[in-house]
């Protein structure tokens, strides 16, 4: 059966507000270091997508991954580098996120 409103499982992943506060405040940090310039937000089934971009019209620095279905294994949280490589995975999104404020740390420097 499919998923949808009537077995009530959304259709969609999507990052909720306490979620996007936690990550807006680590992106408006990163924009006043300079580092970071765009960000876009993906909404699909199986997962939420923030991505995170030095320039607009190139490929994402980084993805901050919200995947439910990951929720009893290791964390429905990661953040994902360029490469492709899963920088930090867990089940805590502030805890995820400290791996991207250590760059920060040496933007400053």
């Amino acid at each position: 059966m499919p998923a949808g409103p009537s077995r009530g499982i959304p259709s969609q992943v999507a990052f909720d507000r306490r979620e996007l506060s936690e990550i807006l405040s680590i992106y408006g940090r990163m924009v006043a270091a300079g580092e970071w310039r765009d960000y876009g937000i993906s909404c699909l089934g199986d997962m939420a997508v923030f991505s995170v971009f030095r320039r607009t019209a190139e490929n994402p620095l980084y993805r901050i991954e919200k995947r439910p279905k990951l929720r009893n294994r290791q964390g429905m949280y990661s953040v994902v580098g360029m490469d492709g490589q899963v920088l930090k995975r867990g089940h805590d999104l502030k805890s995820v996120l400290r791996v991207l404020e250590r760059k920060l740390i040496r933007a400053v420097d």
